[in-house]
């Protein structure tokens, strides 16, 4: 790094300080180095500053489809990557009794309810015919699930199919997906990835951070590097907000009063046996103060309970946590609690440091917004990158781009909360208006009476299409009033031969895919085999 006597403030951006590692800091580091070059070919000097003395919390990551964007961008091997991040496919996730508590039969049988939000868009929006109106004309007591009705990869997932065939090669398939992974392990394939881009790896321990005249940074200081300048600063340090937080005082906006949740007690919990059906989504799972999550990597099984501290105690929560692992595993378990305050920093870029993931912000892991949100800061990273000029030209811009995403993942959030019909205290209150962000409560009063629509968003803040809204809102068996439009409907017949061929191709589908732990093992063993056309049965699958 350099040591010459620049002030910050004219320091320009030809070395770039990464501090922290994980799936953050290397991250960045991998994009930055893909999309600028790195000292090696004329681009910045990056290096990323990373403790011995900081672990990884590897419970089992969700990501969203847009990974898939990054690591093909980056050139990545999708075999290689799962092989080494002992990923799995993730189709969506499946809600249990989020509407409703689990109902007791007569003969003492708790049947449990539940809804799905794919990833796969509806079938409708690559037709002419938005098919929502139409399934919401339909008999409430006959129609099937919206996830169902409109999409089969419901279907897929259920059976415990995969999302795509060995033959359809790297990041494509005929359905959407994403990945579970092991988040220690992703940040190593990324380091070895960065690295091999020429990124400098320090390792070693952040000990004080020095602040030019000008309030920037000027440097930060190692107990085994000394004193270390660059241009650019991206805190990657986690919750600790080495930078952004401690050195520059960029203020943290919690959201409690928004989403509740400030806890949660984890497991790592071994697979049953060898060639256990892997579940190619998240099971997300409403319980009396919170929810848990149960991911399938693998070798094994991250499990999850996150709960509001205001209304369940500790050891109440890891009850539950044990509770519910003991239904479908006798495996002992050594849980672990976490702290968190959920929130955002509004300024996450100062002067000449930007701030990316859970420095930045962290929201409850229940839709798998933190690599969304990590993606996200990067891209603007490499746009706004400041060759030349002041550090922060773009800050204003940056800072109100994130602000707004984070505001509207906020919303999305709440959104399944606010729906629920539960009648513990901890779900009534979720539902009190004062507890919904204006703006969603505008949206949930207009979409009594129509369907979520597109022009509901602005697509350069959103995480979510306006179709997660509506798996979302029909999951939960929302009532959208749409009946005074049905004159209006006049293309029934063609409306019901499309949800025909929905089924239909969801029968097709599971004939030609094979399950999920199947495919994963053969991508371990062989990778993937490039082919351009698709299987003879799927070749009449629109998609």
């Amino acid at each position: 790094m350099s040591h010459t006597d620049t002030s910050a403030s004219e320091r320009k951006a030809r070395e770039v300080l990464i501090v922290g590692g994980g799936a953050a800091g290397w991250m960045t580091a991998a994009y930055l180095a893909k999309n600028l070059g790195t000292d090696r070919t004329g681009g910045p000097r990056i290096t990323v500053l990373e403790s011995p003395d900081i672990s990884i919390i590897g419970v089992g990551e969700g990501t969203f489809p847009t990974i898939r964007n990054i690591l093909r961008s980056l050139g990545i091997d999708e075999a290689e990557f799962m092989r080494e991040s002992h990923a799995t496919f993730k189709q969506g996730i499946r809600f249990d009794d989020w509407e409703m508590p689990p109902q007791r039969e007569p003969n003492g049988q708790l049947i449990h309810s539940h809804y799905f939000h794919p990833f796969e868009a509806p079938y409708w929006s690559r037709e002419e015919l938005n098919l929502v109106p139409y399934w919401l004309l339909k008999d409430r007591d006959k129609r099937l699930p919206f996830a169902q009705a409109v999409t089969f990869q419901k279907k897929v997932a259920d059976a415990g199919l995969a999302p795509k065939a060995i033959h359809q090669g790297h990041y494509q398939g005929p359905l959407n997906y994403a990945y579970h992974f092991d988040a220690y392990r992703f940040a190593g394939v990324l380091a070895k990835f960065a690295k091999g881009l020429g990124v400098h790896h320090l390792s070693g321990n952040l000990t004080g951070v020095g602040l030019a005249a000008d309030g920037a940074i000027d440097h930060v200081a190692t107990a085994e590097h000394g004193d270390l300048k660059a241009g650019l600063y991206v805190d990657c340090s986690g919750f600790r907000a080495e930078l952004i937080g401690k050195a520059l005082r960029a203020p943290f906006r919690p959201i409690r009063d928004i989403l509740f949740t400030d806890r949660a007690v984890t497991a790592q919990v071994p697979h049953d046996c060898s060639d256990c059906q892997l579940e190619s989504y998240t099971v997300s799972s409403a319980h009396e103060a919170g929810w848990t999550w149960d991911i399938a990597l693998s070798d094994r099984r991250g499990i999850g309970y996150v709960y509001a501290s205001d209304y369940t105690t500790d050891e109440r929560a890891e009850a539950v946590l044990r509770e519910y692992i003991g239904r479908t595993s006798k495996a002992e378990i050594s849980p672990r609690h976490i702290s968190f305050t959920a929130g955002y920093r509004e300024q996450q870029w100062v002067k000449n440091c930007v701030a990316v993931g859970l420095s930045a912000g962290f929201l409850e892991p229940l839709e798998s917004t933190g690599m969304v949100l990590i993606e996200s800061a990067v891209n603007k990273i490499v746009e706004f990158f400041p060759f030349s000029g002041p550090a922060d030209a773009s800050a204003t811009i940056f800072n109100e781009s994130m602000t707004r995403r984070y505001e509207t993942i906020i919303g999305f959030i709440k959104l399944h909360y606010c729906l629920s019909k539960r009648p513990e205290p901890f779900w009534v209150d979720n539902t009190k208006p004062e507890t919904i962000p204006p703006h969603l409560r505008d949206l949930l009063a207009l979409w009594k009476f129509r369907p979520p629509s597109r022009f509901d968003f602005v697509l350069d803040h959103e995480s979510f299409a306006f179709f997660s809204y509506q798996y979302i809102l029909y999951g939960m068996n929302f009532e959208t009033d749409y009946e005074a439009a049905r004159p209006s409907l006049r293309q029934t017949e063609l409306a019901d031969q499309l949800f025909a061929r929905i089924a239909a191709f969801g029968e097709q589908a599971s004939k030609d895919l094979i399950s999920h732990r199947d495919l994963v093992d053969a991508v371990y063993r062989e990778g993937f085999v490039e082919r351009q056309a698709p299987p003879p049965r799927m070749r009449g699958v629109k998609m």
